[in-house]
């Protein structure tokens, strides 16, 4: 638990989220420790957000030209 979260990969996030959370659900670590966990969780949280909000908007959407063959791609809100 030591990465910066702020450089974490989507999948890294994930996957040390995923480990928070089975931790804080077991209940077997001290007060303090789960305060901690549940902090580190919610900047995980964040990230694993930001990430996929930064991949949405990078989705564009296929045209079709005549035939229904693609021919390029359009902004995804336009």
């Amino acid at each position: 638990m030591t990465d910066a979260v702020d450089q974490m990969s989507f999948e890294d996030a994930m996957k040390e989220l995923e480990t928070v959370v089975g931790q804080l659900e077991r209940g077997d670590v001290a007060l303090d420790q789960s305060i901690a966990l549940y902090e580190r969780g919610a900047a995980l949280k964040a990230r694993c957000e930001a990430k996929l909000k930064e991949a949405e908007e990078k989705v564009a959407k296929i045209t079709l030209g005549e035939g229904g063959t693609p021919n390029g791609t359009a902004p995804l809100d336009a």
